[in-house]
């Protein structure tokens, strides 16, 4: 049986106390019940509750948080739901493909839901925190959608890809992989170290940085490393470093 305990639904600057509410609601209709807050303009909240009807104890349970970095630190598959696209394209789902990743990724690792902020959605640094991008396809004409209204899509989508795959076996690459995915804080110690070192070695021109740190995430992002090949890669880092230090110190004696 699928474990909808493995998927977080991610607000992200929640403007209105009764989309978290209504997504509350939305959530517990479709069997979600993890709610993280990303610095809610207002909560706790009546008016949450009232939109909540039913599903106050999901509201009881939320967490809150002051960047999207912590609310998906513990996850290995984060996908963000985005209504433009960026000036870097970054990889695109439609919620039936978001429901089936969300639902295989969610046999081994904890995935998060993000959504954005109800006039302007998430910002360019929030999206390349996603592995994934997914966008509600909708009426050109009026293209607006509700907060609550996105998230019940999403998870709608969800609770029918997990009926679907209830007794269906494990997929393939479930069944021979050794380890699991990195998560997102081990995600974001990398993107640091990895911008470092290539500031050490005159790769990387802060003041001339051709979006090269968007893309490398955006690298890392479709490949999806697991906890062993970080751990090389932040291996191989640390090396280069330490032979800088090296050569420096042989340099400084001379």
């Amino acid at each position: 049986m699928f474990d909808f305990n493995q998927v977080t639904i991610v607000l992200v600057s929640t403007s209105h106390p009764g989309n978290i509410g209504a997504t509350a609601r939305a959530m517990k209709n479709m069997g979600l019940n993890k709610l993280t807050l990303v610095q809610p303009a207002q909560f706790p909240s009546g008016v949450a509750v009232g939109r909540a009807v039913s599903a106050i104890d999901i509201l009881e349970k939320a967490t809150v948080v002051d960047t999207l970095q912590e609310a998906v630190a513990d996850c290995g598959l984060v996908i963000g739901a985005s209504a433009r696209s960026r000036k870097i394209p970054w990889p695109m789902l439609n919620p039936e493909q978001c429901a089936e990743k969300v639902v295989a990724d969610a046999r081994k690792n904890k995935v998060a839901l993000v959504f954005g902020r109800e006039d302007a959605g998430l910002n360019n640094e929030e999206l390349q925190q996603c592995h994934f991008h997914v966008q509600i396809p909708t009426n050109p004409g009026y293209s607006s959608l509700n907060l609550a209204s996105a998230v019940m899509v999403i998870c709608y989508e969800v609770h029918k890809a997990a009926l679907a795959v209830e007794n269906l076996p494990v997929p393939q690459e479930d069944e021979f992989w050794d380890q699991e995915k990195a998560n997102g804080e081990q995600v974001e110690h990398f993107y640091r170290h990895l911008e470092r070192v290539m500031i050490a070695i005159d790769f990387h021109d802060l003041d001339n940085p051709r979006q090269l740190m968007q893309r490398m995430r955006r690298l890392f992002s479709r490949i999806r490393i697991d906890v062993m090949e970080m751990n090389i890669l932040r291996g191989i880092l640390s090396n280069i470093e330490y032979k800088i230090g090296s050569v420096k110190q042989t340099s400084q004696k001379k």
